[in-house]
């Protein structure tokens, strides 16, 4: 197996040491929690007291990132459906895992959906509208600043939508899977993750309601269809499905393309350092022979003395009887 090979097979395994049954309910808990906080604060925070931007994308931040780092040693805490599809993309997830993650995902949003819109009091002065206006995701009629924009006859439309759903998942993305190895800590994976989705939510809120997750648009959208909001929020919901996936294929196509650059390029330093150390041992080789022939030579060089040495002695001795 390449070095790649084995990179991509330790990310997989990062997160298998618990029974598959624990970690798809890790990310069932992690997402209920988290989507419940989100709505919680999107619906109370907002209908009361008005929307703060900075309140939004610091504790959608935190929300994410409290979740990550209780579930990271579990499942990875993905919590995101798009995070999953750019992992098993990436093969840091496997495919039968990803797509139960997946399941559990969406399932954990449209529990806490369910729960949040049941535990709302409405009146008749009091409507689910009012409650839900500013926690479902949606563009044109249905984001969260229409009412602003129509007394200036202007509005969010799905282009603007797109663009800045895509950027936002984009970064929240990127930073999970960039962060999804041994060598991260939990910790460090958590504040990136929660760092990433503050960023995307302080970008995408006043559009679109700061969707960069399909499971989390889903489970509030099921349950305010209903709720007389100026536009159905199921009617838009595939553009909070299209933007995170295909932020999630760009990513992983840049990561996959990263890494096929690195071991390219690996492969030609380690081209380079074999036929230098074969070259080393030609050399070696080359001395060591040269050395043997230098010794031969000067053996063979004191032979020929040795053995002229003893013919002179017995010409000298032959000499010396005949006289």
């Amino acid at each position: 197996m390449t070095d790649t090979g084995s990179q991509r097979a330790s990310d997989a395994a990062s997160c298998t040491k618990e029974p598959l049954a624990v970690r798809v309910g890790a990310e069932l808990a992690g997402s209920f929690i988290a989507f419940f906080a989100i709505y919680s604060f999107t619906t109370f925070g907002t209908a009361l007291f008005g929307i703060n931007m900075a309140f939004i994308a610091l504790a959608t931040g935190i929300a994410y990132a409290a979740m990550t780092l209780i579930f990271s040693k579990v499942s990875g805490g993905q919590l995101n459906p798009a995070i999953t599809l750019a992992a098993i993309l990436t093969g840091k997830t496997k495919v039968l895992d990803g797509i139960l993650y997946i399941i559990a995902q969406v399932l954990g949003g449209i529990a806490a959906g369910a729960l949040i819109v049941r535990i709302l009091p409405t009146t008749e002065t009091l409507t689910a509208k009012i409650w839900l206006t500013d926690a479902v995701n949606g563009f044109g009629n249905g984001s969260v600043s229409a009412s602003t924009l129509s007394s200036v006859s202007a509005s969010f439309d799905i282009t603007l939508a797109v663009v800045v759903e895509i950027i936002a998942s984009i970064v929240v993305i990127a930073a999970a899977v960039a962060t999804m190895n041994k060598e991260t800590t939990a910790v460090s994976h958590a504040a990136a993750i929660g760092f990433a989705y503050g960023l995307g939510a302080a970008m995408t809120y006043p559009v679109t309601g700061a969707g960069m997750n399909p499971a989390r648009s889903t489970g509030i959208a099921l349950f305010a269809r209903n709720a007389g909001l100026s536009q159905n929020p199921l009617q838009q919901l595939w553009v909070f499905w299209i933007c995170p996936i295909l932020a999630a294929a760009i990513v992983a196509m840049v990561m996959i393309g990263a890494q096929l650059l690195r071991d390219n390029a690996n492969a030609k330093q380690q081209v380079v350092d074999d036929t230098a150390a074969q070259q080393n041992v030609a050399d070696t080789d080359a001395l060591a022979l040269s050395g043997n022939d230098a010794t031969q030579t000067a053996t063979e060089s004191a032979n020929h003395g040795e053995q002229e040495a003893s013919a002179v002695s017995e010409h000298d001795a032959d000499a010396q009887i005949e006289q």
